[in-house]
């Protein structure tokens, strides 16, 4: 793995929060129940954790997809990302909240085949999408069409590789440590 760079800003706290800042800070805690240490990084740039907070709800109202398929097209970006906090807490979500089958969510994070069809080809497709940056081949598309999914879902992935690059990034550079109720999670990318 490589070396990153680390940022030396501070978590912030609700406490000590102020302006926007602490405007921000408190429609996060108001969306997940809590602040996770995710957003008290993030929220050293107010427009950096409002544009996450407000693309994340926007995917999860609008794109479509069950909540097991957003959760593995989260997953999915955060193994390819690389990023050992989101796919820490994407993989207690989908079991905790999304319901997503438990075969896939593993199968993900070891990077191995998915049982279920249909998820295998949002899996694959939604990686292609990452890995690509956006240029998937005729037949990729084609492939994940044909495997029950729409034209409008390849514009919904792109909103969610918007919002994960946003958190994926953010936690590499700020070094976020997982949160205890996702330590039973953790995951970290094979060498």
């Amino acid at each position: 793995m490589r070396n990153i760079a680390k940022l030396s800003l501070s978590p912030t706290s609700l406490e000590t929060a102020q302006g926007r800042t602490k405007e921000v800070l408190e429609a996060g805690k108001k969306s997940a129940g809590g602040i996770p240490n995710m957003y008290a990084g993030m929220a050293n740039s107010p427009a950096l954790l409002d544009g996450y907070l407000h693309g994340y709800q926007l995917f999860r109202d609008e794109s479509g997809f069950t909540p097991a398929e957003q959760e593995l097209v989260f997953l999915s970006i955060a193994r390819v990302n690389e990023c050992t906090y989101c796919v820490a807490a994407h993989s207690f979500i989908a079991a905790a909240v999304s319901k997503t089958p438990a075969q896939a969510v593993q199968a993900v994070r070891d990077d191995a085949p998915l049982e279920d069809a249909k998820l295998a080809a949002l899996n694959q497709f939604t990686q292609t999408m990452v890995s690509s940056r956006g240029k998937p081949t005729p037949q990729e598309l084609s492939d994940f069409l044909n495997a029950g999914y729409t034209e409008k879902n390849v514009l919904d992935i792109i909103l969610a590789i918007a919002v994960k690059t946003i958190s994926n990034y953010s936690n590499h550079v700020l070094h976020t440590p997982v949160d205890a109720m996702f330590k039973a999670q953790v995951w970290a990318p094979k060498v």
